[in-house]
């Protein structure tokens, strides 16, 4: 659906996968194999590039490796790997802590000598060191990130538009504003961002609350009888999942 609205990228969520494929929270119960085949399946359908939210790496920095590896494999574009401890929890939530320093430089440069060895993936380097350190730290480790030879660098959680602001023009590189409503974050418009200076904006959960809260209308209707079928349209359902190029291809290879 994002590719066929005509956007030029999508990311791939954590929190998302976890809550749609597990039903679980963000907290670090999904894993590295369940997050790399659910990105291939979602790298194969579409042929616009997505980031993977490889999360803390699954691990020391060997991990990290291993991850950023099987990530190019399944197809991202580029993979976000953090600097939270395992297990991690989504970066809008309370209860985050972050490694030290080392561990957190060490992460970054596993992923980028992976890039550097040859693989074919950007690194975006995140760090939700602001709401366990403050301000400073998260902008120095950053700041850092880039030095080491992170693509992207992601500061979550921003607490207004003053540190949005600060970040952007203290950081070297392209950057990553997450917008998740009712966040820790202000939600702006991408016109709003790009004038801060942000190059790449995602809203990693809309899509997904606007799905269930549609899902809960529908049962509410089935439940209350307001249900109607001329609401629903199968033939867009077919024409989204393929049936048409099926259907093209099925002709192509007919045998007389």
């Amino acid at each position: 659906l994002v590719e066929r609205a005509g956007f030029r990228a999508s990311f791939m969520s954590g929190f998302a996968v976890a809550g749609a494929r597990l039903a679980m929270p963000d907290t670090g119960l999904i894993s590295y194999t369940e997050m790399a085949n659910q990105g291939q399946n979602m790298c194969d359908a579409v042929s616009m590039p997505i980031i993977g939210d490889g999360d803390t790496g699954y691990g020391n920095a060997i991990n990290v490796r291993r991850t950023v590896e099987g990530f190019a494999r399944a197809g991202f574009a580029c993979v976000m790997i953090e600097d939270q401890v395992s297990p991690k929890r989504c970066g809008h939530t309370r209860g985050k802590k972050t490694v030290d320093r080392a561990e957190a430089f060490a992460r970054i440069k596993a992923a980028v000598d992976v890039k550097n060895d040859g693989t074919d993936i950007l690194i975006m380097a995140r760090t939700d060191a602001n709401a366990t350190e403050g301000f400073d730290e998260a902008l120095h480790r950053a700041k850092t990130f880039a030095e080491l030879g992170a693509d992207i660098t992601f500061l979550e959680a921003p607490k207004d538009v003053e540190q949005m602001r600060a970040y952007c023009e203290q950081v070297p590189g392209p950057k990553m504003a997450n917008m998740v409503e009712q966040g820790d974050t202000p939600v702006l418009s991408p016109k709003e961002l790009g004038n801060i200076g942000y190059k790449i904006v995602v809203h990693p959960l809309t899509l997904l609350m606007a799905g269930m809260k549609a899902m809960e209308d529908v049962l509410t209707q089935f439940k209350d009888g307001t249900y109607s079928e001329d609401s629903y349209d199968f033939s867009h359902l077919r024409d989204v999942v393929g049936f048409p190029e099926y259907y093209e291809a099925e002709k192509k290879y007919a045998v007389e």
